[in-house]
């Protein structure tokens, strides 16, 4: 009988797959869809010398924040890094290794990456920095540069509902990375807000298959911080 892909805690799922040194694809855009409980139990794991695949770095004390706080990420492959003021410290003093990528080259990365694709040829980045080193070859007369694909030890994602199997439905824009991450991990722990059985969820429905999920773990009441909120007053009439 196959073994239940549901665990107990976030602490459980990751016990005996997380190590130092290890690459980790972390789902969600900004703090939005991001597997916040997992990140918490990876930070409390202690693991150190991390690779971090994300689109971003959280901020300070939220999401991937938490992980810089502690020192335990090495690299930070990422698109956008502008909310961390401890992550431009680290970087500014050398202690952080930081590839930047292009947002769309790095989904495109991570999607190859899940589907069996070594490396991938893109016009973003020719003529910048982005292009040093890469190979570059021409197509009807225009160029491209070469970029490699990406996969990851350890998935941790982020989605609203899955069933005993693993099938996942995301809420909206948390869609984001998550799926690309799922796929580019070899082990990926979904943390979701509802659990249903097997068969509960329309087919067509499912944004992820339970193929690319191997652990699930329930965080029904999430924290899903605001990264930004912004008022403005309105002028008495």
């Amino acid at each position: 009988m196959s073994r239940s892909k549901i665990y107990a805690s976030s602490d459980e799922a990751l016990k005996d797959i997380v190590q130092d040194g290890q690459t980790f694809a972390i789902g969600g855009f900004g703090l939005c869809g991001i597997p916040e409980a997992l990140i918490a139990a990876l930070r409390d794991s202690g693991v150190k010398d991390i690779t971090c695949i994300s689109n971003n770095a959280g901020v300070d004390d939220f999401g991937l924040g938490l992980l810089l706080q502690t020192r335990q990420i090495k690299k930070m492959i990422s698109s956008y890094v502008g909310e961390n003021k401890e992550f431009e410290r680290q970087y500014l003093a050398g202690e952080l290794e930081v590839e930047l990528t292009p947002q769309g080259t790095l989904a495109e990365k991570l999607r190859a990456g899940g589907a069996g694709i070594p490396a991938f040829y893109t016009a973003t980045g020719v003529g910048t920095l982005v292009a040093e080193g890469k190979e570059t070859r021409d197509f009807d007369g225009r160029s491209y540069i070469l970029e490699h694909s990406l996969t990851a030890d350890v998935a941790l994602i982020k989605a609203q509902k899955a069933d005993k199997a693993g099938n996942l439905i995301f809420n909206k824009t948390a869609r984001n990375f998550n799926p690309d991450c799922a796929m580019a991990g070899k082990v990926t722990i979904a943390e979701v807000e509802e659990i249903v059985e097997i068969g509960a969820l329309d087919p067509d429905e499912i944004h992820l298959p339970g193929i690319f999920v191997q652990r699930i773990i329930l965080n029904a009441d999430p924290e899903k911080r605001i990264e930004k909120t912004t008022t403005k007053a309105t002028s008495a009439s």
